[in-house]
């Protein structure tokens, strides 16, 4: 049932509380009511990630103006709270709030991430991981027809090796 998709998500982001752009707080649990949580591993001071991101936030609206359940949750390298929170106005979905380092580094570990930007799909339901690299899923269909993606992503997943091109800071 769904409490127990509820305590999945809990499971990947312990107690912590997402927050939007104006500030409002949301228990990671609500996450489970997605199709596909994307994880978004990013930071102001890489250019590859200032390019991506408008590119995915057009994709995020379109998907979502559609009806598609579809949430993403950026996880900021950025060097500190401020830079996280110019950035962070540039995206129309949550974000782990920038204080939480220890639980950045455990989901950058756990999805290995080495460079960014990286945009992890997740199942939302289950929390299993559709694609690592969903950079690619968003260029190749970034109206989101394939969504949520399962079998779409089957055949390319060898490109989720080549993750972002910059380390992390």
């Amino acid at each position: 049932g769904f409490s127990k998709i509820c305590l999945v998500m809990e499971a990947l982001f312990g107690k912590v509380c997402l927050v939007d752009k104006s500030g409002r707080s949301f228990p990671a649990s609500t996450l489970a009511a997605n199709k596909v949580v994307g994880l978004y591993f990013s930071a102001h001071w890489c250019p590859p990630c200032r390019s991506f991101t408008p590119v995915l936030a057009s994709s995020f609206s379109t998907m979502v103006g559609a009806g598609k359940a579809i949430q993403i949750v950026f996880v900021s390298s950025d060097r500190d709270e401020a830079q996280f929170q110019e950035y962070f106005e540039t995206m129309p979905w949550l974000a782990l709030p920038f204080g939480e380092r220890d639980l950045k580094q455990t989901l950058s570990s756990k999805y290995g991430v080495n460079g960014i930007p990286k945009l992890v799909l997740l199942d939302g339901e289950t929390c299993k991981v559709i694609t690592g690299d969903g950079r690619n899923v968003i260029s190749r269909d970034n109206t989101g027809e394939h969504f949520p993606w399962e079998h779409f992503c089957q055949d390319s997943d060898e490109g989720a090796k080549k993750g972002g091109q910059q380390l992390l800071g």
